[in-house]
């Protein structure tokens, strides 16, 4: 078993499980979609994102770039979500939440490529 493949493998999940707990409830309601669970979201993509550099091949080229985009959406999510909740005067709306939850939807759409990638890049390995 190789260890390294192991913890890329870990955090690829980690990332995707973690997006779509946040990404899961009323898109509107902001009571179903808890901060701290974007914030991990994030800080584990991005964990993911450093474990992809460095791998020359094709498919890790395009492991990086659904990594790069999931980081994306998410950070950009996390901005929507203190603009609303500290900058605009009606704070966090249903439509500010519902904003923030799409964006992690497209995160989270990156991840289950990058997550069907895996699997496939692991099926086609021979041993």
């Amino acid at each position: 078993m190789n260890l390294e493949k192991v913890i890329f493998g870990f955090f690829i999940l980690l990332a995707a499980t973690l997006n779509f707990g946040f990404f899961v409830g009323d898109i509107g309601d902001p009571a179903h979609h808890d901060i701290y669970e974007l914030f991990a979201a994030i800080v584990v993509s991005l964990i993911a994102t450093m474990l992809k550099f460095g791998d020359r091949t094709q498919i890790g080229a395009i492991h990086l770039a659904t990594s790069l985009v999931a980081d994306l959406q998410l950070i950009a999510a996390a901005m929507v979500w203190g603009y609303a909740a500290h900058i605009a005067a009606d704070g966090l709306t249903s439509e500010m939440t519902a904003r923030v939850v799409s964006l992690s939807g497209g995160a989270l759409f990156a991840n289950i490529v990058s997550v069907i990638i895996l699997i496939a890049e692991t099926i086609m390995q021979r041993r």
